[in-house]
């Protein structure tokens, strides 16, 4: 009996030193012999699977930089690890990002708040209450692979997820001492009760505190560079909700590949905090869709108008050419040059007729016949147009005294002819 009392009490001094051996330490401190870190034993993220997953790059004094993951959570808000920004001068924000070269947002940011119980002064401690909010000064777009996440709610703030199915996904290494590929990457876990999980790595586990450890390989969990990155679970509504945000793993020698789980802060009891920092209800919250399709409509409308204008424009422009056609009453001028050529023909035929009567009557008659016609011509005519009407008019008159000079002459002719042959 006392043999086995002392194996029990052997077995439960291991178990218990086990517990104080194990250290958690931050993501990226564990073993760093390359500049960035990656989930392990994951896979690559499609386009949109994690549109709420953001990238950081936060820049500290004399230039060193580090990188986090983080959660989209509002149009101007987004919520990382307190450790990642502790001390930085500022944060280069990437999301809607799958490959880290080609995200659809880019902005940076100086403006953020670590939960009031972190310590800043202390960065490299791990240390409850790991959860910080920052302002995007420029707002995001939402899109198919850009959106806000659920935050966890209020009423599940103390929730035990152990055994459940949950996801996490980050830009950190793909191994412990791995490469970092720029792709997006994500794995499956299970959760960890609080107590099993305070049974590893002892009083740093509160009820603020939720853990995860592999789904079904030893080898999946978070690593360096995802710090502040998702932990995510699917409820009965399908809808994806952030229950933790990446704060620590095992202390080397185990690292990110040892199978023991992953520590994470609960978002879901700092909903007040919240509402405090930003003034907005995260429990209830619900964004209203930004006015950017109208403005599109609008720009829309005005460019079709302007060719309207220009196209009405350009018909009196033909209409112009009509007064061009009138001209061609030019006609007319035709019309007058007839009594010219009956004029000088109708003399031309009377002169050969000796005798004196005949001569005298046919000339008289001749032109007044003539005559007639020129006066109706020249009437229609100064009813169409006064220019041509005064042109016929004084042609009329030029054919007249034409006409009357060669009457004259043909009787001084006729006389002086008549005086010869009584002379003779």
């Amino acid at each position: 009996m006392l043999v086995k009392t002392a194996i029990l009490l052997i077995a439960l001094a291991i178990n218990l030193a086990s517990a104080v051996f194990i250290k958690p330490d931050f993501i990226e401190n564990v073993n760093k012999k390359s500049d960035d870190s990656r989930i392990v034993s994951g896979w690559e993220a499609r386009p949109g699977q994690h549109p709420h997953h953001a990238s950081l790059r936060m820049v500290f004094r004399l230039g060193i930089v580090n990188a986090c993951g983080a959660s989209i959570v509002h149009r101007n808000w987004l919520i990382t690890a307190a450790h990642c920004t502790a001390g930085a001068v500022t944060l280069v924000v990437r999301a809607g990002v799958t490959n880290l070269t080609r995200p659809e947002y880019i902005s940076e940011t100086t403006e953020w708040y670590n939960h009031p119980s972190y310590n800043d002064l202390l960065p490299t401690q791990v240390q409850p209450n790991d959860i910080s909010i920052a302002r995007l000064p420029n707002p995001v777009t939402y899109s198919a692979n850009l959106k806000a996440i659920r935050i966890q709610p209020a009423a599940d703030a103390y929730r035990n997820y152990e055994g459940e199915v949950l996801y996490a996904s980050g830009h950190g290494r793909t191994w412990t001492e791995g490469n970092s590929p720029e792709v997006l990457n994500w794995v499956y876990l299970r959760g960890v009760s609080n107590p099993s999980c305070a049974s590893t790595f002892g009083a740093i586990i509160t009820s603020t505190t939720i853990c995860a450890r592999f789904f079904n390989v030893t080898s999946q969990s978070i690593c360096q560079g995802d710090s502040g990155g998702p932990l995510v679970h699917r409820g009965s509504d399908d809808v994806p909700t952030l229950i933790g945000v990446s704060s620590f793993v095992a202390q080397v020698p185990w690292g990110c590949h040892s199978g023991l789980p992953g520590g994470f802060a609960r978002p879901g009891p700092f909903h007040s905090w919240f509402t405090e920092v930003t003034q907005i209800d995260f429990d209830n919250l619900i964004e209203e869709d930004p006015p950017t399709t109208t403005t599109t409509t609008t720009t829309t409308t005005t460019t079709t108008q302007a060719p309207t204008i220009t196209t009405t424009t350009a018909a009196p422009t033909t209409t112009t050419s009509a007064p061009t056609t009138t001209n061609t009453t030019i006609a007319p001028t035709t019309t007058s040059l007839p009594p010219n050529t009956t004029t000088t023909t109708t003399p031309t035929v009377t002169t050969p007729s000796p005798p004196s009567n005949t001569t005298t009557s046919a000339p008289t008659t001749t032109p007044s016949t003539t005559e007639e016609p020129e006066e109706e011509d020249s009437d229609s005519e100064s009813e169409e147009d006064p220019e041509l009407a005064e042109l016929a008019k004084k042609l009329e008159v030029k054919v007249k005294v034409k006409v009357k000079l060669q009457k004259n002459q043909k009787k001084h002719k006729h006389q002086h002819e008549h005086e010869h042959k009584i002379r003779f």
